[in-house]
């Protein structure tokens, strides 16, 4: 029989009239929108819908918005269809949208844990110190060469998302991400892309926010999971509390392993890949893994009609 996995957006998928027709057609959007501005104490629903840009790009308010964005559609989903799947996962602050689908957290709950994590992950490192980049078109293990003699001289860098065959972002210190950007274009890389981001995410520039972030879950009750997590940091499925608080401490400073989660999930017998939430990004970083796998990708009530019309057939 095959298996569905439900997969949630990262930053960077965010963009100003996110969720705003869900919102105002469907009462179970509504709900997470309200719910996100009675726990955040500010209208977060105003700033999806209404932006500004440059306010809704900052790491403190994107990671709550596409949390609360992909909440919404997956409510949505629940309420129309009742479909189970056999394995959530989500692409680094994605995993929260993923924990609460498999009611490991409350949506309440998670939405001022982002917050605060995004405040974490901006406070880690000077601005200006850290960077990342896109390098197209290197095998991993040459690229994590490249960056091991670079951060051995003294500039660190790293490999942080590892998306799909021939895409791995890297992160650590400007200057580190500078020299392992010219080292890989000069080896070979078909391009480096600089990335318009606060800080060096998921590297070990990171360590400050994950000591404050694991305090910080402390607080929360973390439940055991109903359906598998495939985290990031393993590529593997969490299913009990303890699990899932150790690997979203790890997460923050270590590798975002989305390819191989895909291929787990594809050798576990995963067919469809239903993303909720913003934009389109994992969709295509799935169908890189393999692109005969079929994908739906859900973000507004016309994506969703589609998406029920297939998912009903």
């Amino acid at each position: 029989m095959s298996k569905t996995a439900f997969i949630f957006p990262g930053q960077g998928s965010q963009f100003v009239g996110m969720g705003v027709d869900l919102y105002e057609k469907e009462s179970a959007a509504k709900a997470v929108f309200d719910e996100a501005d009675r726990a955040l104490g500010f209208s977060l629903s105003a700033l999806c819908f209404e932006g500004p840009e440059e306010k809704l790009r900052l790491t403190t308010n994107t990671q709550p918005a596409i949390l609360t964005t992909s909440v919404a559609v997956l409510r949505v989903l629940e309420e129309k269809l009742n479909v189970v799947p056999d394995y959530v996962a989500g692409h680094s602050l994605g995993e929260y949208s993923a924990l609460v689908a498999a009611g490991a957290l409350s949506f309440a709950d998670a939405v001022q844990i982002v917050r605060a994590r995004g405040q974490y992950m901006e406070e880690a490192v000077p601005a200006g110190q850290g960077a990342m980049a896109a390098v197209m078109g290197m095998e991993r293990e040459m690229l994590a060469d490249v960056c091991r003699k670079i951060t051995e001289e003294g500039a660190p860098v790293q490999l942080a998302n590892l998306n799909c065959p021939g895409q791995i972002v890297i992160s650590g210190s400007a200057q580190g991400v500078a020299k392992a950007g010219e080292a890989a274009k000069a080896g070979g890389a078909k391009r480096i892309i600089p990335l318009n981001v606060s800080g060096p995410f998921h590297s070990m520039l990171m360590e400050p926010a994950t000591e404050k972030l694991a305090r910080k879950l402390d607080d929360y009750t973390i439940q055991d999971a109903a359906v598998p997590v495939v985290a990031n940091v393993s590529a593997r499925p969490v299913r009990t509390k303890e699990d899932i608080k150790e690997s979203l401490i790890q997460q923050v400073a270590s590798p975002v392993l989305w390819e191989d989660s895909v291929h787990f999930m594809l050798e576990e017998g995963v067919e469809l890949f239903v993303e909720l939430g913003p934009g389109t990004v994992l969709s295509g970083l799935v169908k890189k893994v393999n692109r005969k796998v079929k994908t739906l990708a859900i973000q507004d009530i016309t994506t969703l009609e589609k998406a029920l019309a297939e998912l009903q057939a």
